[in-house]
């Protein structure tokens, strides 16, 4: 436990924590919750013989659609869900005893309910719907990190999203991620999707801007700290209806004027999916 007496939210990485190269980019979405951060392989071992082991063991089976994440060292490792899963429930317990109110997945993979005594937040359904309310019927591109995701991604979009669904991969955690994430944006944009999605908390708001350079599409990041909203045509000005009143004795008009006031509303605004994931606040 801690001396801080703040409300705490717990944040699950799949890796390992802290995941220091997320911490600049939520850290202004907390609004003053105390994070709690636990990794799923915060306990596993990955240097020498015990670290080949450890790979082996979490490796995903033949049909099984891979998953990766950011160890300490700033090196990646891939995975499989059923090698996960335990590790995930035991992390979740582990913010849950630092006093986490609730936890945030950190991961837009498609886990199943994990048992826990405390709300769970799971970070694929909370950035999908974000961007199906930003996107329309508009055809999207989503880039995933690796090759074999790409097929089981654009799947899991295309049951949620009206238009047409395609997907790319760029691994956020190489060496040339920015230039791999701008090359899977332009390969998408020239193919027709007129929305980009970089779906993984590894991509990076500078991964962002250098996909969004690269395409000429509007690019939405899964820890997005930005509002993002539909461009809309601007609608003119609504008239206002003046009534002039009757003349008065002398055959004089009165100074004032009714104005009738315009009717309209303002389009809403829709919330970026990585800050309708951490403004749950519960």
């Amino acid at each position: 436990m801690t001396d801080d007496h703040r409300t705490a939210l717990g944040l699950v990485t799949i890796g390992q924590a802290p995941r220091t190269d997320l911490a600049g980019d939520i850290e202004d979405l907390l609004g003053g919750l105390r994070p709690c951060e636990h990794g799923a392989l915060d306990r596993d071992v990955f240097d020498g013989e015990e670290g080949e082991r450890t790979r082996a063991a979490l490796a995903p089976a033949p049909d099984e659609a891979p998953l990766v994440s950011r160890l300490r060292d700033g090196t990646s490792v891939v995975m499989g869900h059923e090698a996960l899963v335990p590790r995930m429930r035991e992390a979740i317990a582990r913010c849950e005893a630092d006093g986490a109110t609730a936890t945030l997945l950190l991961c837009t993979g498609n886990f199943p309910p994990l048992p826990s005594r405390r709300p769970v937040l799971y970070a694929e359904p909370l950035v999908q719907r974000g961007v199906r309310a930003i996107v329309g019927d508009d055809p999207v591109g989503i880039v995933c990190p690796l090759p074999a995701q790409a097929a089981d991604v654009a799947e899991r979009w295309s049951r949620l999203l009206p238009g047409d669904v395609r997907a790319e991969p760029a691994d956020p955690y190489a060496a040339d991620a920015h230039e791999s994430a701008a090359a899977a944006a332009r390969r998408l944009a020239e193919a027709g999707s007129r929305w980009l999605v970089l779906d993984c908390i590894g991509y990076t708001e500078s991964m962002r801007r250098a996909a969004a350079d690269a395409a000429g599409r509007p690019v939405l990041l899964a820890r997005a700290r930005r509002s993002a909203r539909r461009r809309r045509p601007r609608r003119p000005p609504a008239r206002r209806a003046e009534h002039t009143a009757p003349p008065g004795p002398g055959g004089q008009r009165p100074r004032h004027r009714v104005r009738a006031a315009p009717c309209g509303r303002r389009p809403a605004r829709v919330t970026s999916p990585a800050r309708a994931a951490v403004s749950v606040r519960a």
